[in-house]
C-alpha cells in the first residue's frame, strides 16, 4: 500500500540546516535500499503558489496559497509499506531526519 508522508513547516521552523539535509539524504537512501521509496520532493514556500479554479469553465487564477496558515506543506514522501504500522515507523524516522512534524495518509 502507498502512503503520503507530508512534511509540515510551521512558524517555529527554519530552513533546513546542512545536518538536516544530510539526514534527509541518508533517510532517502534507506527508503530506496529497503524498497519503500516511490517518490519524494520539497516544495517552494506558499507565496510561490498559484490557485486555479476552472469549475465554471472560466479559469480564475489567483496568486498565493489556497489557505493562509501558520503551517504549510513543505515537502513529501510517497512510500510503499505493507501496512500502517510500518508506514508510521518510517514516517517517524522521516520526521526525525527532517526535524519537522509529518502527517501520514494512505492513498485510496
Amino acid at each position: 500500500m502507498q502512503y503520503l508522508v507530508s512534511v509540515i513547516f510551521d512558524e517555529n521552523s527554519t530552513q533546513a540546516t546542512p545536518d538536516e539535509d544530510a539526514a534527509i539524504d541518508i533517510f532517502n537512501e534507506r527508503l530506496q535500499a529497503q524498497g519503500n521509496w516511490v517518490f519524494a520532493g520539497g516544495l517552494a514556500s506558499p507565496d510561490a503558489a498559484t490557485v486555479i479554479d476552472n469549475r465554471d469553465d472560466a479559469a480564475i487564477i489567483s496568486d498565493g496559497p489556497f489557505l493562509e496558515s501558520k503551517e504549510y506543506l513543505a515537502g513529501f514522501w510517497v512510500i510503499e509499506a505493507p501496512d500502517l504500522d510500518v508506514a508510521l515507523k518510517l514516517a517517524a524516522d522521516g520526521s526525525k531526519a527532517c526535524n519537522r512534524k509529518v502527517e501520514v495518509r494512505p492513498f485510496q
